[in-house]
């Protein structure tokens, strides 16, 4: 399955915008299959470069978790829960959503307590809107979207390099600039943990 995702995204950024906007159709499947999106973030920054792989990236995972979710909500919300029964961690993000609402779906977004895919369809089966879940969701996923992409831009960036031989200077801007990403992520992600923790306990 890696290697389709990996033969479709080669397609996509060789196609234009309408490459793009299969891009975007192809993480909302995904998203919607179970499929890793993980793949196709950093494919999207190597294949497109940082800005616009981290658009079109942010446009599709929110586009796809509200698929997954309305899917969760309206067509497959018995077996939805089902599988969501036997899942402590859920029961917890569920009262929480009921008493706190977006703000709850932001917090998991920011430190995801369950596996996104999962996370998506089960909202559905909260009493959060459509409407906020959405644009908590969207925001909630900026700072991971970024790392993702900005590792996938890099690891792009080098492979079109080539045999060039980069200077002491762009390895020192590469090394700042992945090291900072990846220590705001942290950071955003530990406080997130810690509010969605209270929140839980209230």
């Amino acid at each position: 399955m890696r290697a389709f995702l990996a033969s479709a995204l080669g397609w996509t950024a060789a196609a234009g915008p309408l490459g793009q906007a299969a891009f975007v159709g192809l993480y909302v499947l995904a998203c919607v299959a179970f499929l890793p999106g993980s793949v196709l973030t950093l494919g999207a920054g190597a294949a497109f470069g940082l800005w616009k792989g981290f658009v079109l990236v942010s446009v599709g995972s929110t586009l796809g978790a509200c698929a997954s979710f309305l899917v969760g909500r309206y067509l497959l919300r018995d077996w939805v829960a089902r599988k969501l029964a036997a899942v402590p961690a859920f029961a917890a993000v569920a009262g929480a959503v009921g008493s706190e609402g977006w703000k709850v779906v932001l917090l998991t977004r920011l430190s995801p307590v369950l596996p996104f895919n999962l996370l998506n369809y089960g909202y559905g089966l909260t009493t959060v809107g459509l409407a906020e879940y959405a644009l908590a969701s969207w925001i909630g996923m900026m700072p991971g979207t970024f790392l993702y992409v900005y590792l996938g831009a890099a690891a792009g960036e080098a492979a079109r390099s080539g045999s060039r031989t980069r200077s002491p200077a762009e390895w020192a801007l590469f090394a700042t600039g992945l090291a900072a990403t990846a220590i705001a992520a942290w950071l955003v992600g530990r406080t997130a943990k810690r509010a969605l923790a209270k929140v839980a306990k209230t």
